[in-house]
This record gives structure tokens, sequence and C-alpha cells, in this order.
């Protein structure tokens, strides 16, 4: 006696195309509240790249002051490398990676002052303008030149 052939079910394998646009509904939504707080937290690096090369230089003008009774725009006198110049015709990078999004410089009007930019360029240009430039002088002056408050972006 031959039993005519029975098809077993198996179960179900797989995702159902509701399923599978749910998941990507959750996904697309998580991305869109998480991706602007990235770029916020990314915003934020950059700034603080840029403040710490700024104190750096003040640091440097007055390390150079007690020394030669004077402030400097001359990066290889501040302790910069040979070539580099951070005068505002010819501003040094802040690098960031491989990226630069802020450019050092410092004018020095008199031997006795000093004040030293850091001015964004590129992506931080269009999308900080809460902080704009950051800037300190030979007082210790914090400033900025965007809308915000200075003391919550320094």
């Amino acid at each position: 006696m031959t039993m005519p052939f029975q098809a077993q079910r198996t179960g179900q394998r797989g995702f159902t195309l509701i399923e599978l646009m749910i998941a990507v509904a959750i996904i697309g939504i998580l991305l869109r509240l998480a991706f602007p707080a990235y770029q916020n937290s990314v915003m934020k690096s950059r700034r603080a790249d840029a403040k710490t090369a700024l104190l750096d230089l003040a640091q440097r003008e007055e390390r150079y002051l007690a020394t030669a009774n004077q402030y400097s725009t001359s990066a290889p006198a501040l302790g910069y490398a040979t070539g580099t110049t951070i005068t505002s015709g010819s501003p040094m990078t802040i690098q960031n990676g491989s990226s630069s999004f802020y450019t050092l410089a410092v004018s020095a009007p008199t031997t006795t002052s000093f004040t030293a930019t850091a001015t964004p360029t590129g992506p931080q240009l269009a999308k900080d303008t809460q902080c704009g430039a950051f800037s300190i002088d030979n007082t210790g002056r914090q400033t900025i030149s965007g809308t915000g408050n200075a003391t919550d972006c320094w």
C-alpha cells in the first residue's frame, strides 16, 4: 500500500513585509532623533579644539613676554614650527582629524598687548552661529562673536 506524498508544513521562516517596514520606520525615527544630537556633539568637540589652541597660544605669549618683555606674532618665536605664521594675514589652521574647522590668528598692536582669535571655517562657520569666533586677549578676557553667551561658550 502506497501512501500519497504529503507535504509537511514547517514553521515560518523570515519576516513579513509589514514587520520589515515597521523595523525600518523605527530605525528612521531613532536616526532622526539621534543624528542632530551627534552633530551637536561634534560641533562642541571642535569648539574645544579651538579653545585649547587659543589658551595654548596665550600661554606661549605670556612666556615670551616674560623673556623678551614684549608680545610677538612670530610663530617660531612662540615655539611653533618654523615656516608657520599666526598673524592675521596668514593664520594657522586648527586641525580636527584631517580637516580644518578653525583658523588661529594673533595681533599685537603694541608690545604690551595681544589678541588671539580662532575663527570658524567651512561647516563649522555655517553651523555654529551660537559661539562664532573665540577671542582671548592679554588680560585674559574671553569673548565670542556669536549670538550666544560668552560664559556658555567658553
